[in-house]
């Protein structure tokens, strides 16, 4: 199936007629682009990426700057659609359900499907508390024990031993890499299926790095995750799969060379190009 979505023609403008995928199911989901091409106006930045990302797996983007990982990760849960002049052809399938169906409005899909940014971005304003249940109201889900969900999710984020005794303090309190593992809280006490990160560690020091790395090691058995990295040392340790990304020509859009196990990619590619990355020749 061939969908294509501009900013300006979003497919929420089809009546809304049912979820087809009902009640709140938290269990990791397997999340599956297919024949992905992506455009700023006229220009294209993606040529047909297909990627399985499966549940229960830790699946890293890499890829030289500019070859269109994050690009392709803010498609999987809606985001580039809402950049003006944005387009996309191809599909991406949640479970089986494709995301970009008329019926499944970008809020839900953004639920199923959370997002966690380059750089820390708790709500200045807000406390602790108040960070982690955000996504609660910008959503729309209801929890009827919140002191219990704000500690299950900052459990999660490995941060509760850190602050769980000033909840009320401000989050811009807190350190960088406190900081992030917030914003992780905060994505997770919606319960999604799967988990996107977009560079999480590159403004944090290597401490901090250390600690968000274990955190999504924890993370894995509980929620699929897909993570943009530069680093890649840090994509064989965090890591079960890769997808190298890559603009062959000057001017041509970025595709997938080549994605597998990752320590099939690091040891023994298919690719002499990926060889040539991982191990520092170029990018």
């Amino acid at each position: 199936m061939t969908i294509t979505v501009s900013a300006a023609e979003p497919t929420s403008e089809l009546p809304i007629s049912r979820d087809p995928l009902p009640g709140a199911p938290t269990a990791p989901a397997t999340l599956e682009a297919i024949g992905i091409s992506a455009w700023f106006g006229k220009r294209k930045v993606l040529e047909r990426c297909s990627l399985l990302m499966e549940a229960r797996k830790v699946t890293a983007l890499i890829g030289p700057s500019g070859c269109g990982k994050s690009t392709f990760l803010r498609i999987l849960n809606r985001m580039h659609e809402v950049i003006p002049g944005a387009m996309i052809a191809g599909g991406v399938e949640l479970d089986g359900t494709d995301i970009y169906s008329g019926a499944l409005s970008p809020t839900k899909v953004r639920t199923r499907i959370g997002m966690v940014f380059q750089k820390p971005n708790p709500f200045p304003s807000m406390t602790i508390r108040q960070n982690v249940l955000a996504g609660l109201r910008l959503s729309g889900v209801t929890n009827n024990d919140k002191d219990a969900l704000v500690e299950e999710s900052l459990r999660r984020a490995g941060l509760w031993n850190e602050v769980g005794d000033r909840l009320d303090e401000g989050g811009m309190a807190l350190s960088g890499g406190q900081q992030q593992r917030l914003c992780i809280a905060r994505a997770l006490a919606v319960k999604p299926q799967v988990l996107l990160m977009d560079e999480p560690c590159s403004a944090l020091d290597p401490i901090s790095t250390r600690v968000v790395e274990e955190t999504i090691g924890a993370l894995a058995d509980d929620v699929t995750i897909v993570i943009v990295t530069h680093n890649m040392q840090q994509a064989a340790r965090v890591s079960d799969r890769c997808a190298f990304f890559l603009v062959e020509e000057s001017g041509e859009p970025g595709r997938i060379v080549e994605e597998g196990p990752t320590a099939k990619m690091f040891d023994s590619p298919d690719d002499q190009r990926t060889l040539d990355y991982v191990t520092g020749r170029f990018g």
